[in-house]
């Protein structure tokens, strides 16, 4: 039996950890921070404030497209967190065996802005916020997925996900 992986999409700053915490929480799924699958490489030119290529994220697709994978192998639904901004990124994780529906998560990129000046402990800069505004290509109308708006709670955007995946049958919630 195929099972689903939520990928909880969107720029950085937008919410995707908390979210993504909250529908494995509510699901009972199994969750994986795509943060944690970058190289160190990667992380070290983001926290220097250079934008990552289309080359530097390659592998760390394939990693968490793997991940999924596994996951699928061993029956377990999932959710994750990956930013997959373009298509032909969700296209990499869409070669994953389970049923791939991605939960786009946007807000202005005034919104974003002010999150990012507020968190700390991580490495994203706010500097890197434009050229990850430039690089969103939305959700395709033929692509398996939904956008949220998040200036909602979380507790509210969770819900509203879930009731979501339910009228689409991606989640038997």
């Amino acid at each position: 039996m195929t099972t689903t992986c939520l990928v909880v999409m969107g720029v950085s700053g937008v919410g995707k950890s908390t979210i993504a915490k909250r529908l494995a929480d509510r699901l009972g799924w199994s969750m994986a921070e795509g943060d944690e699958y970058h190289s160190e490489a990667n992380i070290d030119k983001m926290e220097m404030g250079v934008p990552l290529t289309d080359q530097d994220r390659l592998p760390w697709l394939r990693d968490i497209r793997d991940w999924i994978g596994e996951q699928d192998a061993e029956g377990v639904n999932t959710v994750v967190t990956c930013s997959a901004l373009k298509r032909s990124y969700r296209d990499m994780l869409r070669e994953a065996p389970a049923r791939v529906f991605f939960v786009h998560l946007s807000a202005s990129p005034e919104l974003i802005a002010s999150r990012l000046s507020a968190r700390t402990g991580h490495f994203m800069p706010p500097r890197l916020l434009d050229s990850q505004f430039r690089d969103l290509e939305p959700l395709g109308a033929d692509e398996a997925g939904m956008t949220v708006d998040v200036a909602d709670l979380p507790d509210h955007i969770t819900e509203k996900v879930i009731e979501d995946l339910r009228r689409s049958g991606a989640a038997s919630a």
